[in-house]
């Protein structure tokens, strides 16, 4: 894969956003509402995209379309439904619970996307540091001392989130989730040592071999975006419901 988006794969992109749009949308007015909806304004004058009008000036939303930025298309492709192989589809919700949650895992997750085709090993050692953020507030939240995690290891922080969570993997638990958690500790050591040993984070010379093919780095990104989920959500179901509830409440 070279290190852009294939044409082709963005003009058969393209076609189906616009079919969809007019599909569920269905007049030229709500259509331009939606796209709207994505422009980001940086000054009076400047956006992130143009939307063209036709002569009567309705806008033109297939030439809209190709003049948008490859990012942008995708989002609204998932925010469509409309699947992107090789991409992300948990983009928008990760983002999301990052935004309001993790502000400091959501600016590396915010590097790290935008830095997949054109340097997809930085992009790897954004996604590293991502999940670090995300481990460290969880552990922060369930009150545990900083001296416990500081200068910890992604890997490292898996472990010591998992035991809190009471599913490392030991001979007391179930196979089943012996192998949840073991599938988590595996990740974290993979792209903990894929950001070490194959990334510029720590230093490399002409002949070590660096990845350069964005197909890993998408395919990490979204191993993390599951994974930070999963943590957040465990938290939240487990510790969180179990803080609220009053005594008073208990029949």
């Amino acid at each position: 894969m070279e290190n852009k988006i294939s044409p082709k794969y963005i003009m058969n992109l393209i076609s189906k956003i616009e079919k969809e749009l007019w599909n569920q949308y269905g007049s030229y007015k709500n259509v331009r509402y939606y796209i709207e909806k994505w422009q980001e304004w940086y000054d009076e004058f400047e956006s992130n995209f143009t939307i063209y009008e036709k002569d009567n000036e309705k806008i033109d939303l297939l030439k809209t379309l190709h003049y948008m930025d490859n990012e942008t298309l995708i989002k609204i492709a998932i925010d469509l439904g409309i699947e992107t192989p090789g991409f992300i589809p948990l983009i928008p919700i990760f983002k999301n619970v990052l935004k309001e949650e993790y502000p400091s895992a959501y600016d590396s997750f915010e590097k790290a996307f935008k830095q997949v085709m054109e340097f997809p090993d930085i992009a790897i050692g954004l996604a590293n540091s991502t999940l670090e953020s995300i481990i460290k507030e969880i552990l922060a939240k369930i009150e545990l001392e900083e001296s416990e995690i500081i200068n910890k290891t992604l890997y490292e922080l898996t472990q010591i989130i998992l035991k809190k969570f009471k599913f490392y993997p030991d001979m007391e638990l179930p196979i089943e989730i012996r192998n949840i958690g073991s599938s988590l500790l595996n990740i974290a050591k993979n792209v903990e040592k894929l950001r070490s040993e194959k990334t510029d984070f720590h230093g490399k010379i002409s002949v070590d071999y660096k990845v350069d093919e964005p197909l890993y780095a998408y395919f990490i990104i979204n191993a993390i975006a599951t994974m930070g989920l999963f943590l957040d959500n465990y938290y939240n179901d487990v510790f969180i419901k179990e803080e609220d509830v009053d005594d008073e409440d208990i029949p």
